[in-house]
């Protein structure tokens, strides 16, 4: 892998002209080996506005949280280095969380597990996740790096009546 990446965020001056306001590593890094995760998680930018209000400037880091898989409501930004069996990765437990999901992949493989079926995606595929229980698995021999931008969202209650009852969503 390239590194943790780097993150430039824009936003104006006093007279309303575009500006570079930070350029520099993404300020959260949280690297989990454990036994449900191998990955490295990378965050970018949070939002807990439904609708970001754009202003010159942000008032504060917007990651100064503690880490959250989705925190409720906004939006979540956030890279995943994925790891291979033989670098300490495993399989995701199979989760669901209450969010709609764009997931893409930048460099390797990843495999994208459901209930019922498995696919594979590589560089530039996209797989949009709508809130279906799921788990990923690198099975190459290299780090995947995917880009997931997560946005929280509502289960339709007729959607509700056919899920698996208690609703277990991972937060």
């Amino acid at each position: 892998m390239s590194g943790k990446g780097r993150r430039i965020v824009t936003g104006h001056d006093a007279n309303g002209k575009s500006i570079i306001l930070s350029d520099g590593p993404p300020p959260q890094n949280h690297p989990m080996h454990g036994p449900d995760v191998g990955a490295d998680f990378i965050e970018v930018w949070n939002s807990a506005a439904p609708v970001p209000n754009l202003t010159a400037t942000e008032a504060a880091e917007p990651n100064a949280r503690p880490f959250a898989i989705m925190p409720p409501s906004g939006h979540l930004l956030r890279i995943i280095e994925m790891y291979p069996a033989s670098m300490g990765g495993h399989r995701t437990a199979m989760h669901r969380t209450r969010t709609l999901d764009y997931m893409v992949v930048i460099e390797g493989e990843i495999v994208l597990l459901l209930d019922d079926s498995e696919v594979t995606l590589g560089p530039g595929d996209v797989a949009v996740q709508r809130g279906t229980n799921h788990a990923w698995e690198n099975r190459t021999d290299k780090i995947t790096r995917c880009a997931f931008f997560h946005i929280d969202a509502t289960f339709d209650e007729a959607l509700l009546e056919t899920l698996p009852k208690p609703l277990e969503l991972m937060r």
